[in-house]
């Protein structure tokens, strides 16, 4: 077993995004600051103590478990084990195809289906997923960004076969594709064609499905890309101003449409600056709506958000510890003021989470909302000198960044800059855990010879033939010609201005694949290619 690194050099610290950390503070940290006007109060402007003004005293934040795998059975098998373990929200995981607007039997797709995520190519898959489960008494979190109308389609189009009323279906599809540009590479259309998708399912869910999250502006995947916090704060806000941008553009009302956007942030490892990271950015993010857009509801200004733990954050070697690193990341983000959160399993370094390591995740939130107190009263460290001085120096940093952005243009003009951005971060990360500035357990530090002995979940190779079999079987025994013409509508309407979704709808229900629906946009506006937007 290795030695801990010396602290010698550990007189300067600082957090992940390079703030300097005092060696104490004391109320003149904070004497510039105004506290009781940066504070507020709970559930009102500037929302910096949480959206709500009783917060977790009314009931605990959503516990989502992100599950889905192999078949359309198989994940609705986990989503009941959840369901009856005590989980109020499900989230699903999408394999690679589906993400990728690709049918299961598109050559392209070949090694990937079921492997990463549910393969969904119909109305039918989905419908399989959430056999027996009443789409009116769940709230479901869909991660799925390029196709995410046609997703969500299909979920509306399982409720109305379960005879639900679509006002009642609750939910989040992610829907931010912007952040697969800067960060995660899922994207399908180039970004025009893709705010045009994301502004029809606005204008489509505030008329359709009024209860429905129309997107998730996801600072998560621009985190585990390498960003530090400053940089997830200032990159996610910067693409929700870029949304609402299109949607004005588009004709929409602020306070129509905003007060349905929802944001997805990562919870790392830095615990204060984590709890500080999620208060500057609802403060941020009620000033940008009010000053910057106008908005006049005091419900378009609020940040609402889902956590996840940090994927990246997980180590192979030395598994179990991972466990601390997920019970602390929840933690942060329930301190931080989280409407949902989801915890990773402690093997998910590995592979996808087994069913007892998604249980066990579930159980660390539980004991957290249950044994810890943190429920009983509202925003338990708000006042604090470190957290409100760190709270403060976040905002100003994000802020400023996200002035260069708008003044280079926007996001939308910025995808090159903040990809590069992230990338010197990365690198700055990975050279301090090689040269041992920054101590990981396990990994740099206190590490252990051999691997660790972890059952891990493993998708059988026979999920791939038969789930092609499935799709291949319901083109044979669908209506052809219907098909074809709903598909037609599709092309009409995107040559067009009227809003995609109700012929895409159309088509889903006459069972066109989400392939099919994708491939006539992929024909009408074409692909993205990154390394020919780089060149300019």
């Amino acid at each position: 077993m290795s030695e801990q690194p010396s602290q010698a050099h550990a007189d300067v610290r600082t957090t992940d995004s390079g703030v300097l950390i005092e060696p104490v503070y004391d109320a003149g940290s904070v004497a510039g600051l105004d506290l009781a006007a940066r504070l507020g109060e709970p559930g009102r402007f500037p929302f910096a103590r949480g959206v709500h003004p009783d917060m977790y005293r009314r009931k605990p934040w959503t516990m989502r478990q992100y599950a889905g795998f192999a078949t359309a059975e198989e994940t609705n098998e986990r989503f009941r084990y959840l369901l009856a373990n005590g989980a109020p929200g499900l989230s699903v995981a999408f394999d690679l195809p589906t993400q990728l607007g690709m049918d299961s039997d598109d050559p392209l797709a070949l090694g990937e289906v079921g492997r990463v995520g549910v393969a969904i190519d119909s109305v039918e898959d989905m419908a399989r997923v959430f056999d027996g489960i009443p789409l009116d008494q769940v709230s479901t979190s869909m991660t799925i960004n390029a196709p995410a109308s046609v997703l969500l389609l299909l979920y509306q189009l399982v409720g109305e076969e379960q005879g639900v009323d679509t006002s009642a279906l609750r939910g989040t599809i992610q829907n931010d594709v912007l952040k697969e540009y800067i960060a995660r590479g899922n994207y399908i259309y180039p970004p025009q064609a893709s705010m045009r998708l994301t502004t029809d399912t606005f204008a489509y869910c505030a008329k359709e499905l009024p209860r429905w999250n129309t997107i998730s502006i996801s600072g998560y995947h621009i985190r585990e890309a390498g960003s530090t916090a400053v940089q997830e704060i200032a990159f996610t806000l910067a693409d929700g101003m870029a949304y609402v941008r299109g949607a004005l553009e588009a004709g929409l009302d602020v306070d129509r449409f905003a007060p349905r956007l929802s944001f997805f942030f990562n919870a790392h490892s830095n615990f204060m600056e984590e709890v500080a990271k999620f208060r500057a950015a609802r403060r941020l993010w009620a000033r940008i709506m009010r000053d910057r857009f106008g908005a006049s509801d005091e419900r378009s200004m609020t940040l609402r958000f889902h956590a996840q733990t940090g994927g990246s954050t997980l180590t192979a070697q030395q598994p179990d510890n991972n466990v601390v690193r997920v019970a602390l990341q929840v933690l942060s983000a329930a301190l931080g003021g989280a409407q949902s959160v989801h915890a990773n399993g402690f093997d998910e370094a590995l592979a996808l989470p087994t069913e007892h390591s998604a249980k066990l995740a579930l159980r660390t939130q539980q004991v957290i909302a249950t044994e810890t107190g943190i429920c009983d009263t509202v925003d338990p460290l708000g006042g604090a000198w470190f957290l409100e001085s760190l709270t403060a120096e976040l905002e100003t940093r994000a802020e400023a960044l996200i002035d260069e952005i708008e003044e280079r243009g926007g996001a939308v003009e910025c995808i090159e800059f903040m990809r590069e951005a992230i990338a010197d971060s990365a690198y700055r990360w990975h050279e301090a855990l090689r040269t041992g500035e920054r101590a990981v357990v396990g990994l740099n530090t206190l590490v252990e010879e051999g691997e660790a002995d972890v059952e891990i979940l493993k998708i059988d190779p026979e999920v791939e033939r038969a789930q092609v079999a499935r799709t291949q079987a319901l083109r044979a025994r669908r209506d052809p010609d219907a098909v074809r013409a709903r598909l037609e509508d599709v092309r009409t309407a995107a040559r067009g201005t009227a809003n995609l979704l109700y012929p895409m709808r159309d088509a889903l229900r006459a069972r066109a694949t989400v392939g099919e629906v994708c491939n006539v946009l992929r024909e009408e506006y074409g692909e993205y290619d990154k390394l020919l937007a780089a060149r300019g």
